[in-house]
C-alpha cells in the first residue's frame, strides 16, 4: 500500500531555511514550497518508517511549531494511471 501525506509545517520564520534543509534530507520527505515560516511537504512510507511515524518525529525538530496533515492518500502499488491514460491538453 502506497501512503502519501501532504503536510503544512509551521516553523519559526527565522529558521525556515534551516528547517527546510533538515526536512529535505529526511528519507520519504519532499519539500515543495516555503514562505514566511510555512513549509509544504509530502511524506511517504519508507522501508524504515511509516509516514505517520515520520510526521510525529518532525514535531521534534528544533524550530518546528506545528505539523498539520492536510492531505492523505492510499493506493495499491501499480494503481497509478499509465501515461497513455492521462488526458492531454
Amino acid at each position: 500500500m502506497l501512503n502519501i501525506c501532504g503536510c503544512l509545517v509551521h516553523a519559526a520564520p527565522a529558521r525556515e531555511g534551516e528547517i527546510s534543509a533538515v526536512l529535505a534530507r529526511l528519507d520519504g520527505v519532499e519539500v515543495h514550497a516555503a514562505e514566511r515560516g510555512r513549509i509544504v511537504v509530502t511524506v511517504e512510507d519508507t522501508e524504515a518508517l511509516a509516514a505517520s511515524e515520520r510526521i510525529m518525529a518532525m514535531h521534534q525538530i528544533p524550530g518546528v511549531l506545528t505539523v498539520t496533515l492536510t492531505y492523505h492518500h492510499f493506493e495499491e502499488p501499480g494503481d497509478a494511471p499509465a501515461a497513455s491514460d492521462l488526458p492531454t491538453a
